[in-house]
């Protein structure tokens, strides 16, 4: 499995650190004809993934077919394109299928896909129900197909070292986690975001979410408290302020969004276990550095990449290696759940102001658009 990753951590400081293997990881020889379902602006990057791990888009769909077809001039210029996604999964030379669809219709899609006995990589939220998900996972499991959910976050560079640290057991069983975001967020003002109310703890915070899950993996949540509001003067509809913490009775994670500060933006982690202390602070989504802290003294990491396009790249190349080795992905659907039932618990939270247990099944409350 490790192979399959490129080892590129410069360390400095007093001690050297682990060259972690935290690089996205890339198949040894499978090279799928893939086909994108769904064709937005975010799909940009799925597309570049591809690129960059020498795979094939043979074909694309959208309900709009100029939005395809954008996406194939950009691209794959021999793609086939169709308004209708059905059409895609009838071609029997696609083994994978990328959904990039809005969550609202992304069920039906990826159960078809599934049938059609294809792979499949959803893009993030997996679903909006919990028993959906875990009814996906179960059919996957049924065809003898992988799914797997676009969690980019989990290969952002600062991101992907953490969680290696954590599972090498450099850090020890972690204590704390706390990740801190400051940003100007008023970018939304007059879209469609500026709809959902939830925009904070739901739309963006998911990824934090995905990251406290993945670190805390194997333990239960005891419960998630969240709450937001309104800054001082802000004339969007959805709150900008919001945070929330998770408690697992022998670790707490919390997380602390601010998207109304109007200068300077910044990302802070800190993760705290018995063996050690990684923590570092830098651009939002960006963090170029890491410190360690160990008994064996202070390491300072310098990463190498950036999340985008490492994001992305990560979670299909974790895909592609999964199918090549026969194995659940990391990110696999079943996988995602904890971190979706998290998120959707903290809604409830921020809504009733009380404590919620992440349980599944789950259903996302429906006050995520007002």
């Amino acid at each position: 499995m490790s192979s399959n990753y490129e080892l590129l951590s410069r360390t400095t400081g007093s001690t050297p650190a682990p060259a972690l293997a935290y690089r996205p990881p890339v198949p040894r020889r499978y090279r799928p004809r893939i086909g994108l379902i769904g064709c937005g602006g975010i799909t940009v990057h799925h597309l570049k993934a591809a690129q960059s791990l020498g795979v094939e888009v043979v074909a694309l769909a959208d309900v709009n077919p100029a939005a395809a077809e954008k996406r194939r001039a950009e691209f794959y210029p021999q793609a086939e394109v169709f308004s209708d996604y059905r059409q895609l999964l009838a071609r029997r030379d696609i083994d994978v299928v990328d959904v990039a669809t809005h969550p609202a219709v992304r069920l039906p899609i990826i159960e078809a896909a599934l049938l059609a006995g294809k792979h499949v990589l959803s893009q993030k939220p997996f679903v909006l129900d919990l028993a959906d998900g875990v009814r996906l996972a179960d059919l996957a499991d049924r065809v003898g197909r992988r799914l797997a959910v676009n969690q980019n976050g989990r290969w952002a560079p600062y991101f992907a070292y953490l969680l290696e640290a954590v599972r090498s057991g450099l850090l020890g069983p972690v204590h704390s986690l706390d990740l801190t975001m400051n940003w100007d967020h008023t970018w939304c003002r007059g879209s469609d975001f500026e709809r959902i109310h939830h925009l904070i703890l739901y739309d963006y915070a998911i990824h934090w979410f995905d990251i406290v899950a993945s670190v805390f993996a194997g333990r239960q949540p005891r419960h998630v408290f969240a709450s937001t509001a309104r800054a001082l003067g802000q004339d969007l509809a959805p709150p900008l302020l919001a945070n929330s913490l998770v408690n697992y009775g022998d670790g707490l994670a919390t997380l602390a969004f601010s998207a109304y500060p109007l200068h300077g933006p910044q990302e802070r982690l800190t993760a705290v276990g018995s063996a050690g202390t990684l923590h570092g602070s830098g651009p939002i989504c960006g963090l170029p550095r890491l410190h360690l802290h160990s008994s064996t003294g202070e390491s300072i990491v310098e990463l190498e990449g950036s999340w985008f396009p490492d994001g992305f790249r990560g979670t299909l190349g974790e895909l592609l290696c999964a199918i090549e080795e026969d194995r659940e992905p990391r990110n696999s659907a079943r996988n995602n759940l904890a971190s979706l039932s998290l998120c959707f618990a903290a809604l409830k939270s921020a809504d009733t102001g009380l404590p919620v247990v992440p349980t599944l099944p789950q259903s996302l409350p429906a006050v995520i658009a007002r």
